[in-house]
């Protein structure tokens, strides 16, 4: 459950409802697996998985959900396998070549007997709201990934009033300055990989991993027009991580401050377990977050009027 990436979104209406109306709400559309003709399926289940019977788990004002897919897998190869004995059939028996309609029929016709077999594959999305912040948070890296999870919970609630959260400075320009500057902001230090892209050409990329980055060869490709677009940081409240221009952590990982306080609770049973992450981690991020958007000069916030 730990997340390993975060893409942040900024309510511009208050979250009102309450963990069991959430609950509730997302029953209409909790999961139900593939039909038997269908390539994919998807609706909310338990952030605590089989332990767990709620769609929500609140804890500290926090209220975590999870988004389940299931994806029929159908390889193309096999589908076209199917689709040459078919042709070569109709060549056999009627002396000629299907046309492109007739293809596309066929084809059509193969999938539909090919999926009741097909194999299966699920996985799930976690995503936590923070209605004091007024904070969304997906725990993604890909914003097509988090969007599917953002639309769903729209679709459920008939509204959801987010935007990415937007920091007031350029992020290029605020991680190139830190670079050139050899300094981090406040209670953060850089890491040892980035990737600079060319100012002229962003065709032009450079991808340093395991480098001095305060050396003169980085300051001199800084120097000749290339710029930082996406920088390893670390923060002195634990916690490593890749951002970049859009305010996306990547590649989360917690050091020992964070890992000696989990390890100071014991707990009794899985779900037990799972309210300790949860409330650790969403404790950590109710820091950090503020933190990485004073870095970058503060939010900029949407004009709600």
């Amino acid at each position: 459950m730990w997340f390993k990436n975060l893409l942040i979104y900024r309510f511009t209406k208050p979250f009102t409802q309450t963990p069991e109306e959430l609950d509730q709400i997302l029953t209409e559309k909790a999961f139900k697996p593939c039909g038997s003709q269908e390539m994919s399926s998807r609706g909310w289940v338990s952030p605590i998985g089989t332990e767990g019977s709620q769609l929500v788990h609140a804890a500290n004002g926090y209220i975590m959900v999870c988004l389940q897919r299931q994806d029929k897998v159908l390889p193309a190869a096999v589908v076209n396998e199917a689709m040459d004995e078919k042709i070569a059939d109709i060549k056999a028996r009627e002396d000629r070549k299907p046309g492109k309609k007739e293809r596309t029929d066929l084809k059509e016709e193969i999938i539909f007997q090919l999926l009741p077999r097909a194999f299966t594959r699920t996985g799930r999305l976690y995503a936590y709201i923070d209605p004091k912040a007024g904070l969304l948070v997906v725990n993604s890296g890909s914003h097509n990934r988090a969007e599917e999870l953002l639309n769903t919970l729209r679709d459920s609630l008939g509204t959801l009033p987010v935007i990415p959260l937007k920091a007031k400075n350029v992020a290029q320009h605020t991680m190139t300055r830190w670079l050139n500057d050899g300094e981090a902001p406040a209670n953060f230090a850089i890491g040892g990989e980035c990737e600079l892209r060319d100012g002229a050409d962003e065709t032009a990329v450079i991808r340093c991993k395991n480098q001095d980055l305060g050396s003169d060869d980085i300051r001199n490709h800084l120097q000749a027009g290339m710029f930082v677009n996406k920088l390893a940081l670390s923060w002195a409240g634990g916690i490593d991580f890749m951002v970049d221009p859009e305010l996306t952590v990547k590649r989360l990982s917690f050091g020992d401050l964070i890992n000696d306080k989990l390890g100071e609770v014991d707990a009794g049973s899985a779900a037990e377990q799972f309210d300790v992450d949860f409330t650790i981690m969403t404790g950590e991020f109710a820091s950090f977050i503020p933190a990485l958007l004073e870095a970058f000069g503060g939010e900029e916030r949407p004009d709600t009027d």
